[in-house]
């Protein structure tokens, strides 16, 4: 807190506000912040990379949000060298520990940052998706977007199939980070097999959210996207 504390600005913070939408009604609102940009903070938690859960637990705990950050990333790091030294336990210790504190992982960028390393290392390894398809049912929002962001360690190995599965349960989802977060797995899962993502979009083009539809084909051919966004099954 104090290396973080020592990098805070008085301008980043205001324009972070902003971007993070912290104004009432908004998804980010009430978070606060001190201005301490991602790259700053992945610097600064280095020789904190093997700081105990108990410890990360006040990092989560706390209204700032890059004190938050910061949490994430040193649970992203220990899960990425559990799994490169192939750690189950430590794996399952961390994304147990994760998921019991989805509701201080509270805006896109912690889930985004953190969930592929923690939820889909673990789950790739234990080749058990089931929790995603139970997380993607969840009443908050952040662990609906923890389910369909983890699928992206998932396409890197080739199994596409969770991230379509779940981008059909998450078609009627009302959020627009949702929206996002959808077509974003989809168009990766595209780059791994553009007919696989086409046969999706055969069935559930005209029912996808708009947004989800214009983020999952951007990387198709002019083309390719007139035809998917005046398709109708």
């Amino acid at each position: 807190m104090a290396e973080l504390n020592a990098l805070a600005n008085d301008e980043n913070a205001a324009s972070m506000r902003w971007f993070f939408k912290t104004g009432p009604g908004e998804y980010g609102e009430g978070d606060k912040f001190i201005g301490v940009k991602n790259p700053a903070v992945r610097s600064a938690v280095k020789p904190f990379r093997s700081m105990p859960l108990e410890e990360v637990s006040e990092l989560l705990a706390s209204e700032i949000h890059e004190y938050r950050l910061a949490g994430v990333v040193i649970l992203s790091e220990q899960a990425k060298r559990a799994a490169r030294r192939g750690e189950l336990a430590t794996q399952k210790q961390l994304y147990d520990f994760y998921l019991g504190h989805t509701d201080r992982i509270n805006n896109w960028d912690l889930v985004d940052l953190s969930c592929r390393d923690v939820v889909g290392l673990y789950l790739l390894a234990k080749q058990d998706y089931r929790p995603l398809y139970r997380l993607a049912k969840s009443k908050l929002m952040w662990e609906r977007r923890i389910a369909i962001v983890s699928t992206w360690t998932l396409i890197r190995e080739g199994e596409l199939m969770p991230t379509f599965e779940l981008a059909e349960m998450l078609i009627d989802d009302d959020h627009e980070l949702m929206h996002k977060a959808t077509g974003w797995m989809l168009r990766e899962a595209g780059k791994r097999d553009e007919v696989a993502l086409e046969r999706f979009l055969k069935k559930h083009a005209d029912e996808l959210p708009r947004t989800a539809l214009r983020y999952s084909i951007e990387r198709m051919s002019k083309e390719r996207r007139a035809y998917w966004l005046a398709y109708k099954s």
